[in-house]
């Protein structure tokens, strides 16, 4: 029995079922079993979609009219406002979410971004006076004009869907762009929520249209090569990335990613609390299924007996403490899916057989349920290691090793990915030091909150390009233009 409200798709202004009525579940990570149904877009779908896009980009006054456009917005915040138990619902039976970490990255923190690009849309700049310059004899009077680039292609993942979904079509519209948001297979209705509120919100048509389907590249695929779509902004793996970079360069297409990471955690030897430092970077929340979370543990090698002991120590008292749909105390559920939770497996075996030390966890955990359960999972290793060097997506922490601080960055640096870190340290310049050395988009010294909406994110090399969330994220969806006119 289902539990989730069919999803259906958005398209120029009409919910509505996909092409020939077709269907698929959408199975629920906690049970295994079939939670909703979901409309199965086809080729056709999505290209109507996308001809609404730029219709409405095209032939009605959204990308000039600011003040309709911040009304509309304000007005869909209220109304996710007036559903967040919907929302909860969705993150818990689409997701996965526990249901303590409801309140934090899957809900809240996605509602709380949506006001903070409000509360910074006003510091957008749409004009800059260039002065005058004197050639050939008279003088030119020049100024630049920030657009709107235009039709938005959103491809968004299925680990903290609300939050990558608002981060992207929020920024995209406030811009003045029009958007197709295609959600991953695994979370429609999180997607799907957008285009109903949208039409009660009373949007233009085509403004936002919503599309997904069980095979998870047809839509994207499509958006990505579609002359007709200008920007495509992307969060998910690092492959898919490069594959999508391929593809639109053959229309020249702008595109922003939010790729994979690997990121690390360095605690120095003079840090204030290093048994809680160690312990902290449990990666128990959400079950490890976040891009920016530190999945590399680098302590110092006088204390790397210490922190395993506090590790084993840890992840014992954290024990059962997770798993339990209804307990409001827990923060770590399943894994998403089945495949999900095979890939997670491999990984562990495979640290087993590279040689690392297993500290505590690496079992599937079927008497959860019927579900996608992991438990908490820690290892002593070496950078050289594939489970220290390959994004995992699973609640797999690992602890390395380093002599002094130049090791400690090194190590760090000596990853294909750069999207978040940290460092603790009792001594703020040293601290400091390090944080500028490491090559990653974000870094958090001695537990500063180096993720909110007020602020951008994005990586460094394989963790992607572009920044999202902040004026910045805004920013991303607009083009320059140079105007020059003879006084």
């Amino acid at each position: 029995m289902t539990i989730l409200p069919d999803a259906k798709l958005f398209i120029d202004g009409v919910l509505r079922d996909a092409e020939g009525g077709k269907t698929f579940d959408v199975i629920g990570p906690w049970t295994g079993e079939a939670v909703g149904q979901a409309a199965d877009a086809s080729a056709g779908d999505v290209d109507a979609a996308i001809a609404a896009a730029r219709r409405a980009f095209d032939h009605t006054d959204w990308a000039t009219n600011i003040e309709k456009r911040v009304a509309l917005v304000t007005k869909l915040r209220a109304l996710f406002e007036d559903n967040r138990e919907r929302l909860s619902d969705l993150a818990r039976h689409e997701a996965g979410a526990a249901w303590g970490a409801v309140g934090r990255a899957h809900v809240d923190m996605a509602l709380e971004g949506w006001d903070d690009y409000l509360a910074v849309f006003p510091q957008v700049t749409w004009e800059r006076d260039y002065g005058g310059r004197t050639s050939y004899g008279f003088e030119t009077l020049r100024k630049a004009v920030y657009e709107p680039i235009g039709v938005v292609g959103a491809i968004t993942p299925w680990n903290v869907p609300l939050y990558v979904n608002v981060g992207k079509v929020v920024a995209a519209l406030l811009a003045g762009c029009t958007v197709i948001l295609k959600p991953a297979p695994n979370t429609p209705g999180m997607g799907a929520i957008f285009g109903e509120l949208a039409a009660e919100a009373g949007f233009p048509a085509g403004v936002i249209n919503v599309v997904f389907g069980s095979d998870p590249a047809l839509a994207g695929e499509m958006l990505v090569t579609d002359p007709r779509v200008d920007l495509i902004s992307f969060t998910g793996s690092t492959g898919v990335g490069k594959r999508i970079m391929a593809q639109g360069a053959e229309t020249l297409k702008r595109v922003f990613l939010e790729l994979g990471g690997k990121s690390a955690k360095i605690v120095l030897d003079d840090a204030p609390n290093f048994a809680m430092e160690v312990a902290q970077t449990m990666l128990v929340f959400h079950a490890g299924q976040g891009c920016a979370v530190q999945s590399r543990l680098l302590v110092p090698q006088s204390r790397f007996e210490e922190a395993k002991a506090i590790l084993k120590h840890g992840y014992s008292s954290f024990g059962e403490n997770w798993g339990v749909f209804d307990d409001p105390k827990h923060i770590m559920g399943p894994v998403v899916s089945k495949r999900q939770m095979e890939r997670v497996m491999s990984y562990i075996e495979l640290g087993k057989s590279e040689g690392a030390e297993l500290l505590a966890g690496g079992n599937a955990r079927p008497d959860k349920g019927g579900g996608f359960f992991i438990e908490p999972t820690c290892f002593a290793g070496t950078n050289d290691m594939r489970i220290a060097r390959e994004e995992i997506f699973g609640p797999v922490l690992v602890v390395i090793p380093f002599e002094d601080d130049e090791d400690a960055i090194r190590i760090a640096n000596d990853s294909d990915y750069g999207l978040g870190g940290g460092v603790s340290s009792g001594d703020l310049d040293r601290a400091m030091h390090i944080a500028n050395r490491v090559r990653t988009g974000t870094m958090s010294v001695n537990g500063g909150m180096s993720i909110a909406g007020d602020i951008p994110f994005g990586g460094f090399k394989a963790s992607g390009m572009g920044r999202e969330w902040g004026l910045e994220g805004i920013e991303e969806f607009l083009d320059t233009k140079l105007i020059a006119w003879r006084n």
